[in-house]
């Protein structure tokens, strides 16, 4: 395959690259698995309720507390992923995955699902962190956003999923139905343990390891010509601070090119173009939770009984509706993402959903003080909540991941990108964890009001704040968030070596 790429010239190098595309496709496969438990969860806890008797707040706890753990996994993952490796760190999200599982699935009592949840939650730290952050290295520019968006593709079809097994384990005995619902996840997660490690590992992690052979090796695979795979090896050579002239297989690094001591230069000093890059980051990851899409997603069996559906076979049917709204935005999302631009696609995303969490506010509330079931209020929550999913994924969802996996420098990308992912997992764990208390105070319709309102800030904040990524290579990333081009922003390579001009 690598002499086939060697020809050149033949093809057209703005091209999908199907070797790419299939590394790609696997490392997002864990995403899979972690939509599947997402989705599987939201029904899961109708029967662990009946099952093991347990109050709204345990199930709070239980929805909530595989992101409190995902933020653990996702600050680990950052470093660990520049020590072993993106390939060897999917590989470490499968196999907690499938440890979470199996306790799962086992389930005697709450303590043991609650280890289980933990358990599976640390991956999910690994998962949401890593998957993106290979997908982004291992794809050219003009690809990057559709590849990069497999991930959040992938976690619809996983949601999906659990969604379609909530409703016909549903069916078992109660006993064994959630346990099969939960358990049955350690089957894929086995497999991508063992396929991952088939994959090439990212060349830009092996250019800052200095395994400059290695990296050109796997660089001729994706790309589609000599020429294209030079180009972007050159361009990863200056960006870890290596001479582009360099033609030796293996060199010599510093630890700083390792992503040692990012730290310092992340929070304690950034540039200003570092500090611009980090402040979009952990706002794209706040909003994208804040807005209450977890809410809808989790607890919508809960807003539908609220809308007047009693039956648990047409709850769990209605919420499959929400699985598949998903998954057919996200298609069309990853389509658009490199033709219609980031940007674009998050403030149409933000508008719809400021109207969608308005209505379903507003028919939730008619319902509520309603004597009698309002057809029509049922009706206008059950397409508000579709609604509101589909915004959602079509832009919010899918960019938030590309973006902040896209917009770091080389050494900085992993760290970075894991504050911004351990954001997210807080303010998803909050959301979450304190929904119910929160319809309690001011109404299940009041909460989408007040969703609606965070939602209307966030177009604010992409509005103001967020340059176009589409088209732009990593390697000119530190340009773009360079304000006029002047000389603010120094290259992070050049902090610890006057010497490296980028």
């Amino acid at each position: 395959m690598v002499n086939a790429m060697k020809k050149g010239g033949g093809e057209d190098d703005s091209s999908f690259n199907k070797y790419a595309s299939a590394c790609a496709l696997v490392a997002s496969m864990i995403s899979i698995i972690f939509g599947y438990d997402t989705g599987v969860m939201s029904g899961a806890m109708i029967f662990i309720k009946e099952d093991l008797k347990i109050s709204d707040t345990q199930v709070e706890v239980l929805a909530g507390i595989l992101n409190l753990c995902a933020l653990v996994g996702t600050l680990t993952a950052g470093r660990t992923s520049d020590y072993i490796g993106r390939r060897y760190s999917i590989a470490l999200a499968s196999i907690l995955f499938l440890l979470g599982s199996l306790l799962m699935g086992y389930g005697p009592n709450y303590s043991v699902l609650m280890v289980g949840r933990c358990t599976a939650g640390i991956g999910v730290g690994f998962a949401l962190l890593v998957a993106p952050l290979y997908s982004a290295e291992i794809s050219s520019a003009s690809s990057r956003g559709f590849l990069t968006s497999l991930p959040e593709l992938c976690l619809g079809a996983g949601i999906l999923l659990g969604y379609v097994s909530n409703y016909f384990f549903g069916k078992l005995p109660l006993k064994l139905g959630w346990r099969l619902m939960l358990g049955i996840a350690a089957i894929p997660s086995l497999a991508l343990a063992l396929g991952i490690l088939r994959m090439p590992e990212s060349p830009r992690w092996l250019v800052m390891r200095g395994n400059l052979g290695k990296a050109m090796k796997v660089l001729l695979q994706i790309s589609n010509t000599t020429e294209e795979a030079e180009l972007r090896f050159k361009d990863i050579k200056v960006a870890a601070g290596i001479d582009e002239a360099c033609q030796e297989d293996v060199v010599q690094v510093s630890s700083q090119s390792q992503g040692e001591g990012v730290w310092k230069e992340l929070i304690l000093r950034p540039s200003p173009c570092v500090r611009w890059m980090l402040i979009t980051a952990v706002g794209i990851h706040f909003f994208e939770h804040a807005t209450g899409i977890e809410a809808v997603m989790l607890y919508s069996p809960r807003i539908f009984k609220q809308a007047g559906v009693t039956s648990k076979d047409k709850l769990l049917l209605t919420v499959i509706g929400i699985g598949v709204t998903k998954v057919v935005c996200l298609i069309i999302a990853t389509v658009l993402l490199d033709k219609v631009g980031r940007r674009r696609l998050l403030l149409i995303s933000l508008g719809g959903m400021i109207c969608a969490l308005s209505v379903l506010g507003l028919s939730l509330t008619m319902a509520d003080h309603a004597a009698e079931m309002l057809v029509w209020a049922l009706g206008l929550s059950i397409a508000a909540t579709y609604t509101t999913v589909g915004f959602f994924n079509i832009g919010l969802g899918p960019v938030t991941w590309v973006y902040s996996s896209e917009i770091f420098p080389l050494k900085l990308r992993a760290q970075g990108a894991s504050i911004g992912v351990a954001v997210n997992r807080v303010v998803n764990a909050t959301v979450s964890m304190s929904f119910i208390s929160i319809n309690k105070t001011i109404t299940i319709g009041g909460s989408f009001f007040m969703f609606a309102g965070i939602s209307a800030l966030a177009w604010a904040f992409f509005f103001f704040f967020l340059p176009e990524t589409k088209g732009r290579s990593l390697e000119e990333m530190e340009k773009l968030f360079t304000k006029n081009n002047n000389n603010n922003c120094r290259n992070v390579a050049s902090e610890t070596d006057p010497t490296q001009n980028v």
